[in-house]
């Protein structure tokens, strides 16, 4: 009671650089408390939205993850993250506690990989630290879970360049080298290759996610427990939005696991407009450079590394190849807004308002195509 009183007296003169110090050693030397030193420490784990990406990879791997899903939004300046899994899953009461410092499931065991030591208990809460929101969606032992983050990108920044898939070349002794900005579908990538025996990874938006969810959802649950199941909590959470009857149904429980869209979107999923994703794993192609020949593709990577049948690649291949893929709600916002600015022009010279506009996208322009009828 007595120091809580004193922590008191000190916030209130103002004094918050006392509640940082353990003990002052003397010429300028202090010890820091045990808080503020592993809030430092948290600061400098992660210094990008590619750091959240990795850690949350591991810590879903490391609790025994088959497959993990990795949803991604950005409005603005405000970068969102919903990572699912099939793994071990997290108590209810441990829903909160997960964040606080040293908190870990890995009492008798913790590994080195690439990115370096994981199991002592640091990742989510240094992702908390530097997060606006940071929060289980979902888990349940033995059902896997949801973790839902939110960033502010002027305080925590990303590669601008987040569309350019990475390129993975062979060169002299076999060596393969990464090229590419170091962005999330790198980090991912890099992460897929790395833990290709151990577990696959789907990158895409939360609306590609539940499309992916839903077609393993129907693949996983019978036909009579979808009828008969009374309450979702009953199934894993990335199978749960296999008890979808209808859009709106489809759109609550996707909200209930972390992702959010429209009952519009709801209803291109289940009419199957939108199709899963494939692992990552099958999306990576390791070339081989060949001299004068430009770049030959060695392989396709799977879970087992069998090759696939080789070819050539033009040198045109390491240029620019990025393509444009613009959501279907977007599109159907910008769609309405070209057939309002023409509202206009058709008053004006007499032509049929009541148009359908069509978009089509190309390699370096989007054609915009509007039907002209003049008035009658």
């Amino acid at each position: 009671m007595a120091d809580e009183k004193l922590e008191r007296f000190l916030e209130d003169i103002g004094a918050e650089s006392h509640l940082r110090v353990e003990a002052d050693l003397g010429d300028g030397f202090v010890r820091l408390r045990s808080s503020e030193a592993e809030r430092r420490q948290a600061a400098q784990d992660i210094r990008s939205t590619e750091d959240i990406i990795i850690e949350m990879l591991r810590n879903a791997r490391d609790a025994s993850a088959q497959n993990i899903y990795v949803a991604l939004s950005r409005e603005g300046q405000t970068r969102r993250i919903t990572m699912l899994d099939d793994g071990d899953g997290i108590p209810v009461t441990m829903h909160e506690r997960v964040f606080e410092p040293r908190v870990t499931s890995k009492l008798d065991s913790f590994h080195m990989d690439k990115w370096g030591v994981h199991g002592r208990g640091m990742a989510l809460y240094s992702i908390s630290v530097n997060a606006q929101k940071a929060r289980v969606v979902c888990a349940d032992p033995g059902k896997g879970s949801s973790i839902f983050i939110e960033t502010c990108l002027t305080n925590l920044p990303e590669k601008v360049d987040q569309s350019t898939f990475p390129l993975f070349i062979k060169g002299e002794n076999d060596v393969v080298s990464v090229r590419g900005p170091r962005n999330i579908l790198r980090t991912s990538c890099e992460f897929a290759l790395e833990s290709r025996k151990k577990c696959s990874v789907y990158v895409g938006s939360p609306i590609e996610i539940a499309a992916t969810l839903y077609a393993r959802g129907l693949s996983q649950v019978n036909a009579h427990d979808r009828v008969l199941c009374p309450n979702e909590a009953e199934l894993a959470v990335c199978d749960r939005l296999a008890l979808a009857t209808d859009p709106d149904s489809f759109a609550d429980l996707a909200a209930g696991i972390g992702l959010y869209m429209s009952s519009r979107s709801a209803r291109r999923i289940q009419d199957g407009e939108i199709s899963p994703l494939a692992p990552l794993l099958e999306k990576i192609r390791i070339v081989q450079e060949a001299p004068d020949k430009g770049l030959k593709c060695d392989c396709k990577l799977s879970s087992d590394s069998d090759q696939q049948d080789q070819y050539v690649l033009e040198k045109a291949f390491v240029a620019d190849r990025r393509g444009l893929k613009i959501a279907q709600d977007d599109m159907d916002c910008f769609k309405q807004q070209i057939e309002a600015a023409f509202q206009a022009i058709a008053r004006d010279y007499y032509l049929e308002g009541d148009v359908d506009c069509k978009v089509t996208i190309r390699k370096d322009a989007l054609h915009i195509s509007i039907p002209l009828e003049k008035l009658r």
